[in-house]
């Protein structure tokens, strides 16, 4: 990725990889205080008895953040480019899943900013 957009792209990459290492954060380790306040519409007692789960989703929201941030470490433009491809997509398949399983709001917070990351890639590579 290189030149302007390339640029822009990586900086949308890092905000995304930035959200979902603050996503890990919630779920792993602040599910009973921050994700309350976050997932609002999940009864109180659920945090206690859902803290594993909530953890392993963070675990996972980590390993989408580490491909986004591996590729931005990538020299070679043609692998930095698929491995980020690769991971914005899983964003934005999460993010889709997540909309239809719980909260349309999902797809809105975390896959818009995947698709634009998704698109300005594209576009980068094609100058």
């Amino acid at each position: 990725m290189e030149g302007t957009l390339g640029i822009i792209a990586k900086i949308v990459i890092g905000i995304v990889a930035l959200e979902h290492l603050y996503i890990l954060w919630i779920e792993m380790f602040a599910w009973e205080t921050k994700g309350k306040s976050t997932f609002k519409s999940l009864p109180k007692h659920l945090f206690r008895e859902t803290k594993g789960l909530a953890a392993n989703q963070g675990l996972y929201n980590g390993f989408l953040a580490s491909g986004l941030i591996w590729s931005l470490l990538i020299s070679d433009n043609l692998w930095q480019h698929n491995v980020a491809l690769f991971f914005l997509g899983c964003v934005i398949v999460a993010a889709t899943f997540g909309a239809i399983t719980a909260d349309r709001t999902i797809f809105f917070k975390q896959g818009v900013p995947a698709v634009l990351g998704f698109i300005l890639v594209m576009l980068s590579s094609v100058y």
